[in-house]
């Protein structure tokens, strides 16, 4: 939105760009977004015979994958 002078206002862009949010959700969306990518993904593996399917199996893909995308995305 432009101001009455016609210069934009860039009070939304400053507040977005100096915003840390909130690490508990980005841990939250890392874990969820883990475990529904580990289930796909032995679900997958025992489709064509590689893993099997049990909760251990996935509960250690997600594990694996959460804390390599944690490392990764660290600032």
């Amino acid at each position: 939105m432009a101001e009455p002078d016609g210069e934009p206002d860039d009070g939304l862009q400053e507040g977005l760009e100096s915003s840390q949010g909130n690490p508990r959700v980005l841990l939250l969306l890392n874990a969820v977004l883990s475990t529904l990518f580990a289930l796909l993904f032995v679900w997958g593996a025992s489709r064509i015979d590689i893993l099997v399917f049990t909760p251990t199996s996935v509960a250690t893909v997600a594990l694996v994958v959460f804390l390599l995308t944690h490392v990764v995305s660290r600032p």
